[in-house]
């Protein structure tokens, strides 16, 4: 099942961040979707901050992966970003399958796994400057929703 969301501004990323932190469990995967700068890190400080981040969450890029840990965060997160990943192979190195047993993973960028993304992965794309009918050019969110997620999606 896929839904669709416009959202018109940072405040409303960050909003919807929020909303998807307070369905999230230990073991939940969101893949991250969308070309440079349409509001994957955005998306994804909403949700850390809801979590309890007190700081502005950097972008992983550089690290690759930014873990968090209570009492920092509500529950244990991976922030992963994979932009510098040339080989699917290399990810092997990163112990996401271990991770996801006790963690949430956030993971911009999942191309780069290569097709390797578990089934049950929540997935957002983010397409920006999309104009809607009656509004002006908005980012539209479009969420493939895996049957664990369909019921907690209508709740955000």
């Amino acid at each position: 099942m896929d839904a669709e969301l416009f959202l018109p501004d940072e405040a409303a990323t960050l909003v919807l961040g929020a909303r998807i932190a307070d369905l999230l469990e230990p073991g939940d995967a969101i893949a991250l979707f969308g070309d440079l700068g349409t509001g994957k890190t955005t998306l994804t400080r909403g949700i850390l901050a809801a979590l309890g981040l007190a700081e502005e969450a950097p972008s992983p890029t550089f690290a690759i992966v930014q873990p968090y840990e209570p009492p920092e965060t509500r529950l244990p997160v991976w922030h992963v970003d994979l932009y510098r990943i040339e080989d699917p192979g290399e990810t092997l190195e990163l112990g996401l399958d271990d991770a996801r047993r006790d963690c949430v993973l956030i993971i911009e960028w999942p191309e780069r796994l290569g097709g390797a993304l578990w089934d049950d992965v929540l997935r957002l794309e983010i397409c920006a400057g999309v104009p809607g009918e009656g509004r002006p050019a908005a980012r539209r969110l479009t969420a493939t929703l895996p049957p664990a997620w369909e019921a907690r999606w209508r709740q955000a």
